[in-house]
């Protein structure tokens, strides 16, 4: 898909909106449903609050990267390498370690919705590897124009999957509008940050100014058209991650049910639902399920390979600078495609222990205040032209979110320890 020269105006804008409605989905994964969920389970509509601030943050992030692609003309990872050769060490390593744990919860987390929908039909690893199998074909063969009206087929499935049930289960307005009133239960405080810094997105923030450039939107001029864009995909994430949260609030924390630790607590709902409204409201859950575990193999097969192909560009100098905006046809690009994919098998057939599903958590915790540190970093210096430097806002968000997310990473080390 070819972007105009000049970006659109009036109505015609809305046509335009894509990369962030790709990063949204993305980053929408099971772990922000059972998080989401479980919130409203124990809490009721308390934490309500912290999911819509959780939106507000995530929008800040990925606005602040997508203007620093357009308004600078570089990617994240020249940024990054502007700041020294550390940065490269510390991506470098982590990505590696992170594609590696990351693969194997993404194509487990996959497997789950498709064996309950078709059990003795194959097992749960042979489920989980056809997942990861038919992400990598699909995004190797195809471009980011087809990758993105794919990925708003998923997220029209997840949103009229989830809000449906939010209007299923009925849910009690007045309770809700008062769970936007800032207030911690007693023992949430590091819950609540753990859900305001879960929602919408990890590593693959990092990767919106690279789906930006790849639907052609070049130059200072778009960065209207990608704010547009990118509070349009949060909004929807925001609607998407509430009603989530009313599902577990009337269906859960009213009755006392208490679901399964991780992933499958997301398999205990669907058993709730079949008891409470049927088989084809479960198997409709199922199929969400399905549409939130698959749409992030996706997004994360495509934006963290593209952002793993600019670091190999950068490692070699950015020798390679015109394939800054054509990362897809590079061999570390189908490298990073086969790591995330074939390696992470072992934790398929290992049943994934409990000690690597604490890794992925503990690499998520220690990339975000990376971001967020950088992004005040490079927007805030004379990297960036002086028009589109960060304002006050933006550095309050930007500075709010570091500040969460170091706190998150130090629990994480704590917990660890």
């Amino acid at each position: 898909m070819s972007a105009p020269e000049s970006p659109p105006t009036g109505t015609s804008r809305w046509r335009m909106v894509g990369p962030g409605i790709v990063v949204a989905v993305t980053g929408v994964g099971a772990g922000d449903l059972v998080a989401t969920l479980v919130a409203g389970a124990r809490y009721g509509y308390a934490l309500l609050w912290a999911a819509v601030i959780g939106c507000i943050l995530k929008i800040a992030l990925a606005e602040a990267t997508g203007r620093y692609h357009l308004a600078t003309g570089s990617t994240m990872l020249e940024g990054w390498r502007s700041l020294g050769r550390w940065t490269s060490w510390y991506f470098g390593i982590y990505i590696l370690l992170w594609g590696f744990v990351y693969g194997g919860t993404a194509m487990s987390a996959t497997a789950l919705p498709l064996a309950a929908l078709f059990p003795d039909v194959l097992p749960f690893w042979a489920w989980g590897a056809m997942s990861g199998i038919a992400g990598a074909v699909f995004v190797l063969f195809n471009r980011y124009a087809m990758f993105e009206a794919v990925m708003k087929i998923f997220i029209a499935l997840m949103f009229i999957t989830v809000v449906s049930l939010a209007f299923l289960v009925a849910p009690d307005l007045g309770a809700a509008l008062s769970g936007l009133v800032p207030s911690l239960p007693d023992g949430s405080a590091i819950y609540t940050l753990g859900l305001i810094g879960g929602v919408g997105g990890t590593i693959t923030l990092a990767a919106y100014g690279y789906w930006v450039n790849a639907k052609g939107w070049r130059g200072p001029a778009w960065i209207p058209m990608m704010r547009l864009d990118n509070r349009v995909a949060y909004i929807a994430t925001g609607i998407f991650v509430v009603a989530m949260l009313i599902v577990g609030a009337e269906l859960l924390h009213s009755a006392h049910i208490a679901l399964s630790g991780g992933d499958r607590g997301l398999l205990d709902l669907a058993d709730v639902l079949r008891q409470r409204f049927g088989g084809p409201v479960a198997t409709m859950f199922l199929f969400g399920f399905f549409a939130t575990t698959f749409s992030s193999i996706l997004g994360v097969w495509h934006g963290v390979s593209l952002l793993f192909a600019d670091f190999v560009r950068n490692l070699r100098g950015g020798a390679d600078a015109g394939l800054a905006h054509d990362l897809e046809t590079t061999a570390p690009f189908r490298f990073y495609l086969f790591w995330l994919t074939f390696p992470p098998m072992l934790l398929l057939l290992l049943g994934q222990p409990f000690a690597l599903i604490i890794a992925y958590g503990a690499f998520g915790a220690f990339f975000m205040p990376f971001l967020a540190i950088t992004l005040i970093w490079l927007l805030n210096s004379s990297r960036t032209p002086r028009e589109w430097r960060s304002g006050w806002l933006s550095n309050a968000l930007l500075g709010a979110a570091a500040l969460l997310f170091l706190i998150l990473c130090a629990d994480q080390v704590r917990s660890l320890l």
